[in-house]
């Protein structure tokens, strides 16, 4: 069959099935002869033929139905769309490894003696041994002098090691911000010397064991130490509190658990921010762990927590509680993130009407301040009201730890975002947000990154993890003045440890030549 040069050359490389049915196309018919239905159905025509079609001609063996796809305005818009989703993709992922990266971590081990000395630390500040332990009342200053001892060890080794004091990542940029925002306005302070005892204990102190974990805990054995002695201490607080209240021990409001411990876990709504902000973290652990056992175990844990939490009655905690969840079910189930918030919503009515005492009444007091039998709602609510107008009028702030004296019943302002605002002013409230966020959005770099490669590790659910305990504590702490308390500063710790021993773990950190204090000193000297 001759079809002219270029044609016949196709025609010829087409599969005999093929040739047949081209032939049928073009062979002629008698006078009056007409194909039938199926003949006309299987034939191809010569503008539906690959061979006669004005594409490339590789694409002889494409059928024609898909052609026409490709050329219609739908097939378009398809490519289109296709393409803009490709470029987005390919946009993110080069923002997240900018992220990721902009941080100039040095991958060297090293500050074991720090370490040791950060270990001893948080004991007694989460313990307090000589609070537990009958006759060790001489050790009530032993956090401040293993401090003193841990920085005068921290100081010259990381000079020594790496030439500067700390890293200067975001996170460390804005607290040090915070800090000269506390010295600036402490002389204008309304009560200098209630600035200066804030600012002494406890802020400095959680600033200083914050820059010294962010550049000592640099392995992945480091940081679960540290979060176990987070959770050990969860655990007994929480046994400690069902115990109380199963024994109907109520020290607070005639209804609500406290412990005996006198540091941070005193209050009801302290002791439950440290549980709410632990319980993301165990689920993360419990979904990366490939062992059974320890999955069910750190399950247990993470519902013990959740127990324990309850019987503080915080209102602040519960919707801490709401806020986690929600981060947690939106990451976790991206496939059925309708199905998953229903059964949650489900879950979360059932558990509300089977709560244990008048739990139900307390949450509701949040949106009927009328429920409340004590009125503290409608105290926190006056609070909150003087430290906006405070702010409002003194966008410089009034002194660290000052807002007290602006109160009507001489209270905090049970807010920590007020807490800041009227007291270290606008300025401090950006550099207090920006402590936060960013700790974040790099946690959430990390998730993406993970998912993207389909990497569901240790690294991906512990991102997940620490942002569900980084939102708890944001949403906690609308209901409580825990700004400068160590919460927040432990917590963006082990995110800022965490970023950097993925960077390194992964390899996207470049090459940083580590200059000792005495390198700079002698290229200062011979410039």
């Amino acid at each position: 069959m001759k079809l002219g040069n270029r044609r016949n050359h196709e025609y010829e490389s087409l599969a005999p099935s093929k040739k047949k049915r081209v032939e049928k196309d073009y062979s002629p018919l008698a006078p009056g002869e007409k194909k039938s239905a199926g003949e006309a159905t299987e034939s191809i025509s010569a503008t539906e033929s690959p061979i006669f079609t004005a594409a490339a001609p590789a694409a002889v063996d494409l059928p024609a139905a898909d052609i026409a796809a490709e050329n219609s305005s739908e097939g378009k818009n398809r490519n289109y769309s296709g393409r803009k989703k490709s470029e987005k993709e390919k946009k993110n992922t080069l923002r997240r490894e900018k992220l990721l990266t902009s941080d100039d971590w040095i991958a060297r081990n090293g500050h074991s003696f720090t370490f040791a000395g950060i270990f001893l630390f948080t004991i007694f500040v989460f313990y307090r041994p000589y609070e537990l332990i009958p006759g060790m009342g001489f050790l009530q200053s032993g956090a401040f002098i293993i401090a003193v001892a841990t920085l005068l060890i921290y100081v010259p080794t990381q000079l020594s090691a790496e030439g500067s004091l700390t890293i200067l990542n975001t996170e460390v940029k804005s607290i040090l911000a915070l800090v000269g925002l506390a010295i600036i306005t402490m002389p204008i302070a309304r009560d200098p010397l209630t600035a200066w005892e804030t600012f002494n204990d406890p802020f400095i102190k959680a600033v200083l064991m914050f820059i010294v974990m962010v550049n000592v805990v640099r392995t992945r054995r480091r940081l679960m130490i540290l979060i176990w002695l987070s959770l050990i201490i969860s655990i007994y607080i929480s046994l400690m509190a069902i115990s109380l209240y199963l024994k109907g021990e109520f020290k607070t409001e005639g209804y609500r658990v406290s412990i005996d411990l006198v540091g941070l876990f005193s209050n009801p709504n302290d002791l439950a921010i440290q549980l709410v902000t632990m319980i993301p973290i165990v689920v993360g652990l419990a979904l990366a762990s490939k062992n059974i056992i320890w999955r069910l175990f750190y399950l247990a844990i993470s519902g013990v927590f959740l127990f324990g939490m309850l019987v503080t009655f915080s209102r602040g905690a519960f919707l801490a509680f709401i806020a986690m969840a929600a981060v947690l079910i939106w990451k976790l189930g991206r496939a059925q993130r309708l199905k998953y918030t229903i059964i949650s919503i489900v879950v979360g009515g059932l558990f509300l009407l089977l709560a244990p005492g008048n739990y139900g009444l307390r949450i509701l007091s949040i949106f009927f301040p009328n429920l409340d039998p004590v009125g503290s709602a409608g105290a926190r609510r006056d609070g909150l009201l003087v430290s906006l107008l405070v702010t409002i009028r003194n966008p410089w702030g009034i002194g660290i730890g000052n807002s007290p004296n602006f109160s009507p019943h001489n209270l905090q302002t049970h807010n920590s975002y007020t807490q800041v605002s009227s007291e270290l002013g606008l300025l401090g409230l950006a550099a207090y947000l920006i402590f936060i966020v960013s700790a974040l959005r790099k946690l959430a770099a990390i998730e993406h990154t993970q998912n993207a490669g389909g990497e569901r590790d240790w690294f991906y659910f512990m991102a997940i993890g620490l942002q569900g305990s980084l939102v708890a504590f944001m949403a906690a702490s609308f209901f409580g003045s825990v700004a400068y308390l160590w919460y927040v500063y432990y917590l963006v710790a082990y995110a800022v440890a965490f970023r950097r021993i993925y960077v390194i773990e992964k390899g996207l950190q470049k090459e940083v030549a580590a200059e000792s204090w005495r390198e700079k000193l002698s290229v200062w000297r011979t410039a």
